[in-house]
């Protein structure tokens, strides 16, 4: 797949800039020294090929990709099928069980139907080391991704936006646009999951917004 038409002009006047240039050169030398680093090339900007910027209606913040060997494919939270679901995602699903009535806990990660039905999932930086949480934070991809919400911010469809845990909140202040809508709460992980995260209803309240506004809903299960 190739960048959705509708993000091509946005991101090439990206990669036009310095800032981008000089990540760019950062990610392949890092990939030339040898080193294993993730998503695959091709699939750093899957987020923008499955989900058209005219039919973003829900925004999805994660930090970094997963670090984990055959994990990381470019949309936040999800991993590849036939790798075991990761904690967070798991915590996720539980949620999920309580709040979506018939929603049944998958035995995969892959979270491709959300992103195909107007779901953008994006973490702040796009690419990092085997083995090494952080490892490409603040090489450039935080200036893209604060970008993107700008970008977003300007959209004139109305988008909902969920803020889980401290780092999206700081993420999501860009986001001022009055049409646009904020959901936001402590991050699934396990080490916070049960301060709020667990029975916070924010996937039916997600629908329910959509609703009232005369959209589809996501279907939530994969």
């Amino acid at each position: 797949m190739a960048i959705d038409l509708s993000w091509k002009a946005f991101i090439q006047q990206q990669q036009q800039q310095d800032y981008f240039t000089a990540l760019q050169a950062f990610v392949e030398a890092e990939r030339a020294a040898g080193k294993v680093i993730f998503p695959p090339k091709e699939q750093v900007l899957s987020a923008f090929e499955y989900t058209p910027l005219s039919e973003v209606r829900v925004v999805l913040i994660g930090q970094d990709p997963y670090h984990g060997p055959d994990q990381a494919h470019g949309l936040c939270f999800s991993v590849q099928k036939g790798v075991k679901v990761p904690p967070s995602l798991a915590n996720m699903y539980k949620e999920l069980a309580s709040d979506i009535e018939g929603f049944t806990i998958p035995e995969h990660g892959n979270l491709l139907t959300w992103a195909q039905q107007g779901v953008l999932m994006l973490n702040t930086v796009l690419t990092v080391e085997q083995g090494k949480a952080h490892s490409h934070a603040k090489s450039g991809w935080e200036i893209f991704t604060q970008n993107v919400l700008l970008h977003l911010n300007e959209q004139p469809q109305p988008i909902i936006f969920v803020l889980w845990g401290a780092h999206a909140k700081k993420k999501g202040k860009v986001i001022t646009a009055e049409h646009h809508q904020i959901v936001s709460g402590p991050h699934p992980s396990p080490l916070s999951a049960y301060r709020g995260f667990f029975g916070c209803k924010h996937f039916s309240h997600v629908n329910q917004l959509l609703k009232q506004r005369g959209s589809a809903t996501i279907d939530w299960q994969v």
